[in-house]
């Protein structure tokens, strides 16, 4: 087992490691593009070793084609093409900015939903340990993306980056039966701008603020309905209000970074009466992360960070729904990020996880990984 993992540490990367551009959401990338095509991309590759008798796994987790064209100064495209698995192709990203001045600009296309930190800025390189938090897993379904249009700009006087969005919502009721379920709450809604149904349109807005040196605070909301492909069962639907609080500082090596998502859900009891899915009305997570690089020759960096998680999909039910104690998880996860080059690093963790069911096992995870962004 311990050559395994040795093994792992000198052969999988993690692609794309460059923690001075952690403040660069993937919308904001149209502003480095000279006029005409630009392309770049990001990869990572992991190694994922549960304690116990289950073998480990080798996966080309993501590989993501950037591709971009700016027409002039003010208009732009921006896209994004992502393998999964080897096999599984998305678009994570298409969509079109017009740049009206150095403060407002108008989007509309296939974008990301601006929650939390990850889902916006959710590239390899941006983040410590090999898989995402589990936070934006569960409660944010990273990566959230969805069609619609809105503003985004910047009030420089108040040191504040605004955005604000109508996109479809999650599909709840497809083909006659229920999509969303208590164990990852929203996630399995997710329309990905796949001939999305659209049923009444949900706000998305975010508010950053940048005033303090280092220091970067975030607000999120999200509100609406979930979609439904037969309008006219009004239990196949349930209403949305998600909030989000993040936030990150650095100082010199040091780096702090934290979160909370809250997430209410209304008429699940009807929901699941209608669908037979345990879907809870209430979800919540939260997590606190702490690392500090050592610098060795060059630009490399050897980083240790440690990461407590919480987070709960069934905090609470409506009706005659019991809440699952296997849906109230938290973990802990320490590692090393070993930054070799600007756009390339190793990653190793180990993540203890736990639940809140009586005399449940505490379940062990070894990981690893390879890097590049350009």
């Amino acid at each position: 087992m311990k050559n395994i993992r040795l093994v792992a540490i000198l052969l999988i990367g993690f692609v794309g490691f460059s923690q001075e551009n952690s403040d660069q959401s993937n919308q904001e990338l149209g502003a480095k593009i000279s006029e005409g095509i630009s392309i770049g991309g990001y990869a990572q590759i992991d190694y994922n070793e549960p304690d116990g008798s289950t073998p480990g796994k080798l996966d080309v987790h993501r590989m993501v084609v950037f591709l971009g064209y700016k027409f002039n100064d003010k208009v732009s495209f921006m896209s994004e093409i992502e393998y999964e698995h080897v096999e599984e192709v998305f678009v994570e990203q298409a969509y079109l900015k017009y740049k009206a001045n150095e403060n407002f600009n108008v989007l509309a296309g296939l974008m990301l939903v601006p929650m939390g930190i990850i889902n916006e800025i959710h590239e390899p390189t941006t983040y410590y340990g090999v898989e995402r938090p589990n936070v934006d897993n569960y409660i944010v379904p990273t990566t959230w993306r969805e069609i619609g249009v809105g503003v985004s700009g910047k009030l420089d006087n108040a040191s504040l980056k605004y955005q604000a969005y109508l996109f479809n919502g999650f599909k709840s009721y497809e083909a006659g039966a229920g999509t969303l379920r208590g164990t990852d709450g929203l996630r399995k809604g997710r329309q990905k701008g796949a001939e999305s149904v659209v049923n009444s349109p949900n706000l998305s807005t975010k508010v950053d603020y940048y005033g303090i040196s280092g220091l970067r605070i975030g607000l999120s909301g999200y509100f609406g309905k979930t979609q439904t492909d037969d309008s006219s069962i009004e239990a196949s639907t349930v209403g949305i209000s998600m909030i989000g609080l993040d936030a990150r500082y650095k100082y010199h090596n040091l780096e702090l970074r934290g979160q909370y998502i809250h997430t209410n859900l209304t008429d699940t009891e009807d929901y699941n009466l209608l669908t037979g899915k345990d879907l809870g009305s209430e979800m919540y997570g939260f997590y606190g992360e702490v690392a500090y690089s050592f610098d060795l020759k060059g630009v490399e960096k050897l980083t240790p960070f440690l990461r407590y998680e919480k987070h709960n999909t069934h905090a609470s039910t409506a009706g005659i729904l019991v809440a699952n104690d296997a849906f109230d998880r938290d973990e802990l996860i320490f590692g090393l990020n070993y930054k070799v080059a600007n756009g390339a690093a190793f990653k190793v963790d180990y993540q203890l996880m736990n639940n809140a069911v009586a005399g449940s096992d505490t379940a062990k995870q070894f990981n690893a990984g390879v890097a590049v962004s350009f």
